[in-house]
């Protein structure tokens, strides 16, 4: 059976994306094309492979079976493209990175500018977003690799590297510095009004789990999204905030912020590249990955050189 091997890419593609319309724009093909293709792939093989319903597109029994065989096929076959590019130069070529704005401007951006400066036809494109979203993004070919906070959850088709500690403290301004004496146990902390990120955050999942193996509520009710609102809101006085020492280390020094010392201490963690299991990053995106991992800037701090809204120069 002599069988195009468009027709397997677009079924993959619809399937992976889970309508026509979306499998559409990932190809840059009309839908009535896809449409007619997935029909002429059912002619051929002789049976039904998808039904529309009104939540999305279903696969038959049949279809099910046929896609094993495709997925792999279709992903053996991107992962011979990447192995082939490896080889090329970094003339052009894009890296799509994933990471919340707090992990760009902190980590990432340093790399970034040195990568920029080496290989400045590549283009970088970031999408800020919180990890589990970013994740799916990942899986679904959106992304090539995310840098986040970990622990993470352990999936069989991630590959997660650390690359470097962190440690997480309180804080407050210089008023709650002085209520507190700099000091604080665990039991006490709820005491005052506690500022931390919104769940489901990575940051916030730790901070959970470092309460509860204190037998401390997670019950805060001062949430905020966006973690340098956070280190506004503490620097105006509302009240004590959960922060990444190495994230701050320049309103520290300036004593803008002032480090209240909880015991026990906050465990240190891990921040971490992720990137699919299966799949061989792109070149460019190679190439970043093996410099991060060189750990020459390994310096986290929030020098005002980094701006986050300075990142347009790398949409």
């Amino acid at each position: 059976m002599n069988i195009n091997y468009e027709l397997y890419k677009v079924f993959y593609e619809i399937v992976i994306n889970g309508s026509i319309s979306k499998a559409s724009e990932s190809m840059y093909i009309s839908q009535p094309a896809v449409t007619q293709s997935i029909k002429n792939l059912e002619e051929k093989l002789g049976g039904k492979l998808l039904i529309r319903t009104k939540k999305g597109i279903v696969l038959t029994d049949e279809g099910k079976v046929l896609f094993d065989y495709v997925k792999k096929g279709v992903e053996n076959f991107k992962n011979g493209e990447n192995a082939f590019l490896n080889y090329l130069n970094l003339d052009s070529g894009s890296i799509r990175i994933g990471a919340s704005t707090t992990i760009t401007r902190n980590i990432v951006m340093p790399y970034l500018e040195k990568f920029h400066i080496k290989y400045p036809k590549v283009d970088i494109k970031i999408t800020n977003d919180l990890t589990s979203n970013l994740i799916t993004s990942l899986r679904n070919g959106d992304l090539d690799l995310l840098v986040v906070n970990l622990p993470m959850e352990e999936n069989k088709d991630l590959k997660i590297v650390p690359i470097c500690e962190v440690q997480d403290i309180f804080v407050g301004n210089l008023d709650y510095y002085n209520k507190t004496k700099g000091q604080l146990k665990i039991e006490d902390l709820f005491n005052y009004p506690l500022i931390t990120q919104k769940e489901p955050s990575n940051t916030r999942r730790f901070l959970n789990k470092y309460l509860k193996s204190n037998n401390i509520s997670t019950n805060i009710p001062n949430e905020i999204v966006s973690y340098s609102l956070i280190m506004d809101f503490v620097k105006a006085g509302f009240g004590i905030g959960y922060a990444t020492k190495e994230f701050i280390e320049e309103d520290l020094k300036e004593k803008r912020l002032y480090e209240i010392k909880v015991t026990p201490k906050v465990p240190k963690r891990e921040v971490g590249i992720v990137t699919l299991n299966k799949t061989i990053p792109n070149y460019s995106a190679k190439k970043l990955i093996e410099l991060i991992q060189q750990k020459e800037l390994l310096e986290i701090s929030n020098s005002s050189i980094y701006n986050i809204e300075d990142l347009h120069t790398y949409q």
